[in-house]
This record gives structure tokens, sequence and C-alpha cells, in this order.
């Protein structure tokens, strides 16, 4: 039963948990353009530019704070969306394993949204910074998460159906 369309959609949720960790969330730089600040799932980082516009070799971290925590939850979320793929035994537990997903995406997407809110105040007020990929990842993986939870329910009321016609 691996080959159903909710685990073509789970193992999308799984991966698009897994590309949270490898893209940028946000990027900001400052009006001369000499320093910017990079989110990503693991850390925010002050980078200084070397006085050339080009990125490349002579960029130095000023400041590095960690953001475990949004790490931590991309990799749970991939993780659960993993281990509910082989439950297509239960449905009921995929079904509460997605509602539980989503908890988990929602919270990624929440706490992505609190430190690109904070940061954005405090680096550079005057200049606009960002949004990159990896912000709407969490988000992308939560419909596909819907979409897969929806299936799950259709094979659900099909069995029952047929149960019933027994």
């Amino acid at each position: 039963m691996i080959q159903r369309i909710q685990t073509v959609l789970l193992l999308g949720v799984a991966i698009c948990m897994g590309l949270v960790l490898a893209y940028p969330i946000w990027f900001e730089e400052n009006p001369d353009q000499t320093q910017g600040i990079i989110m990503t799932a693991f850390n925010t980082e002050v980078v200084d530019f070397g006085g050339t516009l080009d990125r490349g070799d002579d960029d130095t971290i000023v400041e590095s704070n960690a953001n475990w925590h949004i790490a931590s939850l991309a990799i749970i979320s991939s993780l659960v969306a993993l281990f509910s793929i082989f439950q297509f035994k239960s449905r009921l537990n995929q079904m509460k394993l997605g509602a539980l997903n989503a908890l988990i995406m929602a919270a990624t997407l929440g706490l992505s949204y609190y430190q690109v809110f904070q940061l954005e105040s405090s680096f550079s007020p005057e200049t606009q910074g960002s949004i990159s990929l990896g912000f709407y990842l969490p988000a992308f993986a939560m419909l596909l998460n819907i979409l897969a939870n929806r299936f799950i329910r259709k094979d659900e009321k099909l069995v029952k159906s047929a149960d019933r016609m027994r």
C-alpha cells in the first residue's frame, strides 16, 4: 500500500521540511550594502561583505546566533511524515500523525515569522528584508499534508463502506 497518492504527498512533506534546513529563510542588507544578515533554520549570521559588492571569500561573520528551535521542529516534522508513511495499515494513526505534523509545521512557520519580525526591526529598520525559499517551504508542506490527510480520510471512508456491504 505504499503506492498510494498520500504516500507521495507525505514524502513531499518530508522532503520540503528537509529542504527548510538547506535554504535560507530570510536575508537583509543594510543601505550601504556593507553588511547583511542571513537567517537559516540553524543560525542567524551578521555578515560583513568586506567593502566589495561581490559576495565571496572576503566575507566575514560578525555575529552568529543559533536558531536550533526552527531546525529541530523541521527535523521532527520530516521524521513524523516519514513515520506516517509506514503507518498505512492504521489509517486512524496516520490521520492523528498528520494532525500532529500540521501543528509542528505551524509552529515552525510561526517561529520563523517571529524571528524575521524581530530581526527586521533590530538590524536595519529603514530597509526591507527579503523572505527566501526556506520560509515558504513549511507552508507548501502544510498544503501537501492537508491533501495527504484528505486522501487518508477518503480511504478510511471507502474501507468502512466496504465493511458495511459485507
